[in-house]
Formats: structure tokens, sequence, C-alpha cells
């Protein structure tokens, strides 16, 4: 397994993670004292505020620039591209989407923006890199 292919795996966890993040207030707690709703968990997910709300939208987004990423990769890989160059976009994918994540919860808007345009950058450049 290459680096790469360990960076997608981590990639497809991250949405999952901030899915955990956004209804972490909600475990344990009844549904009718606002506890998580797994009958109707998407309305649930729809009125939650703050970063619990940033949360789920970082879920959303992350499942997102999934595609993308993945298919660059692996094309990057089919195309005997060089492991390393091919290994540091997909550490740059995920560390960008790590940081993006972070910024999310932190409500700063700009850097989340910039770390976006970093991640699908580096989604980008696996199409190129060779």
């Amino acid at each position: 397994m290459t680096i790469a292919d360990v960076c997608i795996l981590v990639a497809c966890l991250l949405p999952i993670i901030c899915a955990v993040i956004a209804k972490s207030r909600g475990f344990g707690k009844p549904r009718r004292e606002g506890g998580f709703d797994n009958h109707n968990p998407r309305a649930w997910l729809g009125n939650l505020q703050g970063w619990q709300a940033r949360a789920n939208a970082a879920q959303n987004n992350g499942f997102e620039a999934l595609p993308l990423f993945i298919a660059g990769v692996l094309i990057a890989q089919q195309r005997h591209a060089p492991a390393a160059h091919v290994d540091a976009l997909a550490l740059t994918f995920v560390a960008a989407r790590i940081g993006f994540i972070a910024a999310y919860l932190a409500d700063r808007a700009s850097l989340r923006s910039a770390l976006w345009t970093l991640g699908l950058g580096a989604s980008i450049a696996l199409f190129f890199v060779g």
C-alpha cells in the first residue's frame, strides 16, 4: 500500500469524523430533549447551529471533494507517475482537508477557503503529474 493509498483511506474517513463531531452534543440525550434523532437524522442535522452546523457542512464538503481526489490518485498511479510526486500531492490534499476542517470549526472563513483551494489544486495536479 502506498502513501497515496493511505491518503485515500484517510480522506474517506475525514467526513465521517466530521459527522461524529456534528452529532456529538446529541449523543446520549433522549430525542425529546434535543438528542440525536436517528429516525430523522438529516432534519436533525439541518437544525444544528454554530460549530456543530459547520462540522456538518465540513462533512458534506468532504464527501464532495472525494471523487476528484480519488480519481486523481488512481489516474496518476495508472499512468505510473513518480510515486514520490503522487504521495506528496496526496499528503498535501489530506493536510489541506484537515486544516480545512479545523478552520471550518473555528469559523475562519478566509483560511478555510484558502485550504479548500489548496486541496482542489492538489487534486487537479494529480491528473498532470508525471
